[in-house]
Parts: structure tokens; C-alpha cells; sequence
């Protein structure tokens, strides 16, 4: 319905927002998931009925033809994420490519995603972004994975944005 005639209900409203930007370089070549330096949030639900709206905004680079994982973890669980199946990587997105490919050595992938989260709990609670290399690549946030021609490359920049919706 429209919702005529209702009066005092507050659900759906925004309660509070928590964002972490990262404008700097960071480099990986892990092999394991491993959480990104400074995007990371800490958010402590109102009530246990909140919900937590996550936006993640990452730019990631590589120098070769792989490419990079990208997980969301709740604490130490990986949350909005594909099903298992035999030798896939659950993850919330991945590249592959490289060479001159716009997503490859020259070009940044804008990874991410919008998950509507329930964790249950009053306590604080860490949102962050962790990646993973694909076979030998070195991955870059905010930049290429090449940075050769140097009038044909931007520097990006990253966030994760947490909000606490009144449930």
C-alpha cells in the first residue's frame, strides 16, 4: 500500500553513517585474503533490529594478465558472497585481465558492491574490504597496475560507507 494514514512509524530511517576513504597507494601480492589498509569501519547498532547498509567503492590496479579477489568481511566473517563450489573462490567480485585491456596493467576496475547487512547486535561491530592476488599479479589500490605512460594514468580513490537503518 501507500501507507496512508499511518503516523510515528520510523523504520527505515537513517540512524548514523560511518565512511572510511583511502586516497593513497597501497600495494598487495598475498596469496590469502587479507584486509586493505584504511578501509575498514567500526559501527555500533542502536538496537539489535538495525540493519547495517554497506557500500563498498574500491579501485584496484594489477601489472599482469590475473587479476584480484575482493571480499566484505563482518569481524572475521566473509559476508555477501557467492556459494562454494569446487575449486571457485567465494568472493564479492573479481577481475581478470591484463595486457591493454581498460582493466588490465593501464587501467583501474572499480570493484564493490551495496549489501544490506543484519548482524544481530548492539555491540561494535568492523566492516572492511580485504583482496586476494590472482596467480602473480601486484595489486594497487588507487592506481594502475602500470604506470609507464605516465600522461595516460589517474590516481583513484576508495571508500566503504556503513549505515545504520532503523529496523
Amino acid at each position: 500500500g501507500s501507507g496512508a494514514g499511518l503516523s510515528g512509524v520510523s523504520a527505515g530511517k537513517i540512524l548514523q553513517v560511518v565512511q572510511a576513504a583511502k586516497t593513497d597507494v597501497a600495494s598487495t601480492t598475498s596469496s590469502s585474503f587479507a584486509t586493505i589498509s584504511g578501509l575498514t569501519v567500526n559501527i555500533t547498532p542502536s538496537a539489535t533490529s538495525s540493519k547495517i547498509l554497506v557500500t563498498v567503492d574500491v579501485k584496484i590496479g594489477n601489472n599482469s594478465g590475473a587479476g584480484a579477489y575482493l571480499r566484505l568481511m563482518r569481524d572475521s566473517t566473509s559476508i555477501y558472497v557467492g556459494d562454494t563450489a569446487t575449486d571457485r573462490t567465494p568472493c564479492l567480485q573479481h577481475t581478470y585481465g591484463g595486457g591493454d585491456t581498460g582493466e588490465g596493467k593501464y587501467g583501474m576496475a572499480k570493484m564493490g558492491g551495496t549489501f544490506l547487512d543484519s548482524p544481530n547486535t548492539t555491540s561494535q561491530v568492523t566492516y572492511a574490504v580485504y583482496w586476494m592476488r590472482m596467480n602473480n599479479a601486484t595489486l594497487y589500490t588507487n592506481r594502475a597496475g602500470d604506470e609507464t605512460h605516465t600522461q595516460y594514468e589517474g590516481r583513484g580513490a576508495s571508500s566503504i560507507t556503513v549505515m545504520e537503518v532503523k529496523g
